[in-house]
């Protein structure tokens, strides 16, 4: 049994990376506004994380290139080339640092909630953590610290989705029965692009580097990275479904209006009692704390290999990246943005940007000379087409619906 614990590693960071504060602000807000009529996109969601997902961690066992380092080397043109880095360092590295500060955000969010003193000067806190953390430069204990909270995060919200008494019934419809409520579009986007999230695909392809080194076979590698990255993600999703049952269950068709974490810790009291403070609370700083962890870990990884530098965790410049994101989440978080219309709009933003970065790693898995007979086949394609296709919709819908060409 320890043994096959053991495999498991860079899928949890993965689901560690998608479930911060962005993932149970949005998934909160959808419970409350929509009920679980936008589970259905919760579950192509996860689809889509699977398959984008085992292509990321595949690219790093058998080629052992980050994305962006593949990227990098994908295109004969000077301009394109450069086109591609742009994008990269652009969206990756500084939509990170907008991520980050949501991230400290909502730790603090949930140690303020438990614990007093104020949001700011629990930010300050949980930044210095991260970078501590980080600083240590041990794959090892970073894998474990996260692991460790996820189980964490996991174990809170499905109790409390438990404990709400959620119809089943509604769920399942909610799941099969797609539909798109007024007003939903924009809550939509983001339900995708907090679960969706493109910088995870840079970080998952350099972290199977590590968990797997070239000595381990490359089926083995495979096979085990499959096993870990579908439990994990699956564990991810049943975390951010439970999250939108429980506030569905809670709030829907009731006059109370979501505006953070916390206050949906609070308002959970006449259901769950005292508790109820201290069960979300706990979620959401674990979130916080993980996503703080690994936003500014992947972007590393994404700007690093895009510029041709050294993807190593030793490394001065792989370093001065991370800490420079932490450190620019932490002055916004300190001077207090108001964490949950920043939180939807980015994770809604995410959700626009997926489509591109996602046929950039279609083009890359189609590489023979890098992937030789683990390239993508017929069904590997078709299944990351269908997800483009789906992912590129939505994101068109929305930018329709904001310029009122359609109605949101």
């Amino acid at each position: 049994m320890l043994q096959r614990l053991q495999q498991f590693g860079p899928g949890l960071l993965v689901a560690a990376a998608f479930i911060g504060p962005g993932t149970v602000t949005t998934a909160s807000v959808a419970g409350a506004e929509t009920g679980y009529a936008l589970l259905w996109a919760l579950v192509f969601s996860i689809f889509a994380t699977l398959v984008l997902q085992e292509m990321s961690a595949r690219l790093g066992i058998v080629a052992r290139l980050g994305l962006g380092e593949a990227l990098r080397q994908s295109f004969d043109s000077p301009l394109l080339r450069w086109a591609v880095i742009v994008l990269v360092v652009v969206a990756i590295g500084f939509g990170t640092a907008a991520f980050e500060t949501g991230n400290i955000t909502g730790a603090a969010l949930g140690l303020e909630t438990i614990a007093g003193l104020s949001t700011r000067v629990w930010a300050l806190i949980v930044g210095a953590a991260a970078l501590a953390l980080l600083a240590t430069g041990h794959y090892k204990l970073i894998e474990r610290v996260l692991v460790a909270l996820v189980l964490t995060m996991s174990v809170v919200f499905i109790l409390t989705a438990i404990i709400v008494r959620p119809d089943i019934g509604a769920i399942l419809a909610g799941i099969f029965t797609p539909s798109l409520p007024q007003g939903s579009v924009l809550t939509l986007i983001a339900l995708v692009g907090t679960t969706v999230v493109t910088y995870n695909f840079f970080l998952h392809s350099a972290a199977v580097q590590d968990k797997w080194p070239r000595d381990v076979s490359t089926e083995r590698a495979l096979t085990e990275s499959r096993l870990d990255s579908g439990l994990s993600i699956a564990l991810g999703g049943l975390i951010t479904l439970a999250i939108v049952i429980t506030a569905a269950a809670a709030f829907f068709n009731s006059e109370t209006a979501i505006e953070d974490a916390g206050q949906m810790a609070s308002q959970l009291e006449p259901l769950l009692g005292p508790a109820a403070k201290w069960f979300f609370a706990i979620g959401l700083f674990a979130a916080g704390m993980t996503s703080s962890v690994t936003a500014p870990l992947a972007a590393a990884y994404a700007v690093s290999g895009a510029l041709g530098v050294k993807p190593d965790l030793a490394s001065h410049r792989f370093r001065a990246i991370w800490a420079a994101i932490i450190v620019i989440g932490m002055g916004f978080a300190w001077f207090g943005t108001k964490p949950v219309q920043a939180i939807v709009i980015a994770q809604a933003a995410n959700g626009i940007l997926l489509p591109l970065i996602a046929v950039f790693l279609l083009v890359v898995m189609n590489r023979r000379d890098l992937l030789g007979e683990h390239r993508n086949g017929l069904v590997g394609n078709l299944l990351g087409a269908f997800v483009v296709v789906v992912a590129t919709g939505l994101g068109l819908y929305t930018l329709l619906s904001v310029f009122g060409v359609v109605s949101s």
